[in-house]
This record gives C-alpha cells, structure tokens and sequence, in this order.
C-alpha cells in the first residue's frame, strides 16, 4: 500500500510541476489544462482499476465450471 502512495504522490508532482512549467512558459490556459487532463486520466484509470474486485484466476474459472451441478454425472 505505501509504494501506491508514494508512487501516486510522485506522479501528482510530476503533472504539477510540468503545468506549472507550461504556465511559467507562457503557453495559453486552455493547453495547460489540456496538459493537465492528459497526465491526470492514466493516474485516474489505474486507481479505478486498482480499486475494483480482482479477476478471478484461470484456477477459480475451471473449479467453478468443473463443478457445476447442472444434473449430468
């Protein structure tokens, strides 16, 4: 859990510094935020796919089909 907290916490200054230096440079608010929004969004899927259920494992996919009880033995 504290290596997703520090690499988040590095990314977060990592897109901050770089929009701040798009700014410093003088480049116009709209490509800044553009900037902002293309650097946030992989930060953004990876904490909703990190903090969905884990897929299940090919071992649980065969158990659940292999023991089905639909009648036939």
């Amino acid at each position: 859990m504290a290596r997703t907290w520090i690499f988040g916490s590095l990314w977060l200054a990592t897109v901050v510094v770089i929009v701040a230096s798009s700014v410093a440079m003088g480049a116009r608010l709209s490509t800044s935020a553009f900037l902002f929004v293309v650097c946030a969004v992989p930060m953004g899927v990876m904490l909703l796919i990190g903090l969905s259920a884990p897929s299940p494992t090919v071992a649980e996919i065969l158990y659940s089909v292999n023991n089905k009880q639909d009648g036939r033995r």
